[in-house]
């Protein structure tokens, strides 16, 4: 009992000293500040392509403070070099490291010569001034600079930014302010641009893009080369973004009360066209196929999400039905460590194809080797983007076949009415649109109905968002016809992730089995028929007496497809790495800072 108590004596003490902790530490917190009072930038741009940066950013602290950092982003081919750091106002010294794509630098400051005292309540100027390399783009028709005068990954806010921008030459130089609400003046003086903003708030940026004649330029080493014509797009793209705020600003009150009002229409459509009708089936479970539909038409009539529109399920049940059918031969190679899982082609059965399953045929086919295709290795092909957008291509291919020609319009009409649907889906793009241009001309404008059209911009965002997630048979209907076909193969469903059903009703031949799993993978419970195989047992080895369809499931086939398949369309959609000309705000430079 002594020990007892003595344990929870201690860990009473432990917990009021980490309150107690906690307690002084927010104290603290709030007993120190610090703001920028002003930040000065000064970019030149030589000849050949490289870019020189003098930067100095008065801070006032408030309180006891060991220093400042500075944080450089840099992208692709980007470097900062002859990084030198100045203080003034305290004694100071720095250091540099690179961390997860930028240049960290960290600048400690005392108060006294010895480096004893912490700076306190004090004004301190650091000035940062460093070469940048591959920042400006050299296209066909023009030279440009876009780079961030200020980064929205600062701390605080700035009370006044200046900057002055030294070109090569004083002709023909265009440049843009972004955004331009936080321009208080500018002004070309022969080469040389000079800018003073407002106070730009912590969590925006600030960017200059400045596009300058080629001869400017001498040979350029420091510079990155771009073998496309740019200025028209880039004018273009400047000329609309500027369009877009004035226009959305004039509107933000009215686009507020939209976005709150809004969700009433979902309502009234849901009470009009969602409410599925009463039917005269109440079965518990299907043991049989429902229908004798092709597990693509299955997949695609059952997929709530896009009703008659088959996804990628619907693709890799077909090739196991085409594997069931003999058409695609399963073999396993040997290779160094594994067994490598590969795919033959009977080309005989070809002409026996109906038009999807020639696509999807023709598509496999594409990524072989010798009339046979490696699915073990499949991913490292697709990863390739041109392959990826080759595969993308057919496989949209394959989706508009079984759309147009196994299903048509009347056939998904004859199930499913899509009026609410197709309402909704309307409301979730539109307001998607809205709830996403409204937000960012929200949080970059000083507008004073900003704050209000900010929040409706979220609430808006969050609904509509939430809409898309919801199956389209909720706002939409299946017909009499529809929600009996819908009823039995959500109950096939049921039967065939339910193993204690299967095991009192186990088929009487493989070929159901296999059936089974086919249409178990246009259903997305592939693995659960294949539990259910497994436990069954059968009166020859599992590998001969289920044949091609559980080698190739059992050796991960499926799973290495839908990987593979991943993998082509993750390729086919490469992210930016920032090369070319940027959108708004994808500038070079900025970053930000704070104080520690």
């Amino acid at each position: 009992m002594v020990k007892t108590m003595n344990h929870k004596k201690i860990a009473v003490a432990i917990v009021l000293s980490l309150v107690l902790l906690s307690t002084v530490n927010v104290i603290w917190a709030e007993d120190r500040d610090y703001s920028i009072v002003d930040a000065f930038i000064d970019l030149t741009v030589n000849p050949d392509g490289l870019l020189h940066v003098d930067e100095s950013y008065t801070y006032s602290f408030d309180g006891e403070f060991n220093g400042d950092y500075r944080d450089i982003p840099l992208k692709k081919g980007e470097s900062v070099d002859n990084l030198n750091v100045y203080v003034d106002g305290a004694y100071g010294s720095y250091e540099m490291s690179d961390v997860d794509g930028k240049k960290h630098i960290k600048v400690y400051l005392w108060a006294d010569e010895a480096h004893s005292k912490k700076i306190h309540n004090q004004n301190v100027k650091i000035t940062y001034s460093y070469d940048m390399k591959n920042v400006v783009t050299l296209f066909n028709d023009i030279g440009s600079l876009q780079y961030k005068l200020w980064g929205e990954n600062w701390d605080c806010d700035v009370e006044k930014l200046t900057a002055n921008i030294h070109l090569p030459g004083d002709k023909n130089n265009i440049y843009y302010l972004n955004p331009e609400y936080f321009t208080l003046s500018d002004s070309i003086n022969g080469n040389t641009i000079n800018v003073e903003s407002t106070s730009i708030p912590s969590g925006k940026f600030y960017e200059l893009q400045v596009l300058m004649p080629l001869n400017d330029f001498t040979d350029a080493p420091y510079a990155k080369h771009e073998n496309i014509n740019a200025k028209e797009q880039i004018m273009e793209k400047q000329s609309d973004y500027r369009g877009s705020v004035a226009f959305w600003g004039s509107v933000f009150n009215t686009l507020s009360i939209l976005c709150f009002i809004s969700p009433i229409s979902l309502i009234i459509v849901y009470l009009k066209y969602g409410r599925e009708p009463k039917v005269d089936y109440y079965g518990i479970y299907e043991r049989e196929l429902p229908s004798n539909d092709s597990p693509a038409v299955v997949n695609a009539l059952l997929n709530r999400s896009n009703i008659g529109t088959p996804d990628m399920k619907g693709f890799e049940a077909t090739i196991m039905d085409l594997i069931d059918r003999k058409v695609f031969k399963i073999r396993l190679e040997s290779s160094e460590y594994t067994k490598d899982l590969i795919i033959e082609f009977d080309e005989s059965r070809y002409n026996e194809l109906s038009n999807d399953e020639k696509c999807v045929f023709d598509l496999l086919k594409t990524f072989s080797d010798a009339n046979t295709l490696n699915v073990s290795r499949l991913s490292s092909k697709l990863s390739n983007e041109f392959n990826g957008k080759l595969f993308v291509e057919k496989f949209d291919q394959w989706k508009e076949i079984v759309k147009e020609e196994n299903l048509g319009k009347n056939r998904v009409s004859e199930y499913f009415d899509d009026i609410g649907s197709s309402v909704s889906s309307f409301y979730t793009v539109i307001g998607l649109v809205v709830a996403v241009v409204l937000f960012i001309i929200s949080i970059f404008s000083n507008h004073p109905s900003s704050t209000l059209s900010l929040i409706a911009s979220i609430f808006l965002g969050i609904v509509a968002l939430g809409i898309s997630f919801i199956p389209e048979d909720i706002f939409g209907r299946w017909t009499t016809k529809g929600r009996i076909y819908y009823l039995k193969w959500m109950n096939f469903k049921k039967f065939l992730t339910d193993n204690s059903l299967i095991k009192e009703h186990p088929p009487e031949s493989i070929v159901i089995w296999n059936k089974y799993l086919v249409y178990g993978t246009a259903l997305g419970v592939a693995d659960k028929v294949y539990d259910a195989m497994k436990l069954h047992k059968p009166n020859a080895y599992d590998d001969y007496y289920y044949g091609d369809l559980y080698v190739f499931h059992s050796y991960s086939g499926l799973i290495m497809l839908n990987s593979a398949f991943n993998d082509g369309i993750s390729a086919a959609n490469p992210s930016s790495d920032g090369g070319g000309f940027g959108d708004i705000g994808g500038g070079s430079g900025g970053g930000g800072g704070g104080a520690f």
